[in-house]
């Protein structure tokens, strides 16, 4: 699966764009890139209503791979060197979102799993057993 990005996209756009994708993960954006194994800062996060244009440092359009398979370092990667988007794949947990720092070489589909599996709880569920 690929992710066009335009010239003319606001940020909120592609947010949503991936979001419809993978409901238990998330995209934001930094106006700068965060070293591997680290998280970024809060205070450095682009608002969705930004214009690309204002915040790519590659200015280029075009399609990013999103498919199951990639790894979030690989799609984080892409986003920085092929778009000039400093971006963060978030992953839902419980009542919030973690930055996926730890567990940047998993897949997408794996962190959308682990994501799902934290709110359901149906990876420690135990199977239900007849009274009798």
């Amino acid at each position: 699966m690929e992710m066009y990005i335009s010239e003319e996209d606001i940020w909120g756009n592609i947010q949503d764009k991936f979001h419809e994708v993978y409901p238990y993960l998330k995209l934001e954006c930094y106006l700068s890139p965060h070293e591997r194994g680290e998280g970024s800062a809060g205070s450095k996060k682009v608002s969705a209503d930004t214009p690309i244009e204002d915040i790519r440092l590659i200015h280029s359009f075009g399609w990013v791979d999103i498919s199951e398979h990639r790894t979030v370092a690989q799609v984080e990667r892409d986003f920085y060197h092929d778009m000039g988007l400093a971006i963060q794949i978030f992953r839902r947990f419980r009542t919030g979102w973690l930055q996926t720092t730890q567990t940047d070489e998993l897949t997408l589909a794996e962190q959308h799993l682990m994501a799902r599996e934290s709110l359901t709880g149906t990876e420690h569920e135990a199977p239900v057993q007849s009274a009798d």
